[in-house]
């Protein structure tokens, strides 16, 4: 708990300087389109000319008062984070789903199987999964399942007819299959499902393939252990043995590093987002990066900062609760 502020301070402060080493954001974003009087005048009014360290010490204070900045559009980040941040945690949700669906019994086949043609084939897919960019994973996926069978929709998070009904919704929750809940119609929550279905995929499979590792290596481990072979001993079969023991314990060090692959999802929801125009904090990242909008960059990076923090935090915490060794 003592390490969540100091690790979101440093990822804050490096990112504050990285931003002011090309220069500040209003000459990034007007030289060469407003004469040097106007840009300097501008850069005065929002506090740019003056002495870097002042400049940190009052983004500092904002964040300790959660005030996130204000973007060029003169929105506050706060606003942007929470409109924009419900279609991000649901795509790492959705993702999270694949990943699980995929990675866990895969895993739990190749550790059964070990060594054999099958094993090879899965260890080949996790390293692939793994490896792939999640940009040309999202690329092959709309030009199979969308261009050419049409099975489901090119991008975005939900059809136009049924985006603009699902704005009337209250309370409007910015979750799109929560929203299509709400709003009572069946149609809309099949439509909303069907977009999600290609962006958690592409951002799934990438943790698919370390969970598919971590699940075989750890679970080849435990069932040689000693209480796995007393349970066999006492008749048990394969299957409620790997089931009810081994797998268990097996979860284990996946639940233990699930902050940082949340991490890890986080920053490639950047990449899923723009390539399937889902419409999220990623894909408002890049939208201000492009505008060289270095205020609302920082305000979604500390966020984002934060969240991980959190997360790393609340693993910790889950970990603890489920394995005894860490507590004692």
């Amino acid at each position: 708990m003592l390490l969540m502020p100091v690790t979101a301070w440093i990822l804050v402060t490096v990112v504050f300087f990285l931003m002011r080493v090309v220069g500040d954001p209003i000459s990034a974003a007007m030289g060469g389109r407003l004469p040097p009087d106007q840009i300097e005048a501008r850069k005065a009014a929002a506090g740019f000319n003056r002495p870097i360290l002042s400049q940190y010490w009052d983004y500092i204070s904002g964040l300790l008062r959660g005030d996130f900045g204000r973007s060029q559009d003169n929105r506050a980040i706060s606003e942007v984070v929470t409109t924009y941040g419900a279609a991000t945690l649901e795509l790492v949700f959705w993702a999270l789903v694949v990943a699980f669906a995929v990675g866990v019994p895969l895993g739990r086949y190749a550790a059964t199987h070990r060594d054999s043609t099958t094993d090879a084939g899965l260890r080949l897919f996790a390293v692939l999964a793994y490896a792939a960019p999640v940009f040309f994973v999202g690329l092959l996926l709309k030009l199979v399942f969308a261009v050419k069978l049409g099975w489901l929709p090119v991008a975005g998070r939900a059809s136009t007819h049924v985006e603009l009904a699902l704005q009337h919704v209250s309370p409007k929750t910015n979750i799109m299959v929560v929203d299509a809940i709400l709003y009572g119609d069946t149609g809309y929550l099949l439509d909303v499902l069907k977009h999600a279905v290609l962006p958690a995929i592409a951002l799934g499979l990438l943790t698919a393939g370390i969970f598919l590792r971590l699940v075989r290596i750890n679970l080849i481990q435990t069932l040689r252990s000693d209480y796995v072979e007393a349970a066999r001993a006492r008749g048990l079969s394969s299957r409620v043995v790997t089931g009810r023991h081994a797998v268990r314990n097996a979860l284990i060090p996946i639940i233990t590093v699930m902050g940082m692959y949340i991490a890890m999802m986080l920053g490639g929801a950047v990449l899923t987002e723009t390539t399937f125009e889902w419409k999220g904090l990623g894909y408002q990242l890049t939208q201000y990066l492009q505008a060289r909008d270095f205020v609302a960059v920082q305000g979604i990076v500390a966020f984002i900062a934060l969240v991980v923090a959190v997360m790393s935090f609340v693993v910790d915490a889950i970990v603890a609760m489920v394995d005894p060794r860490v507590r004692f």
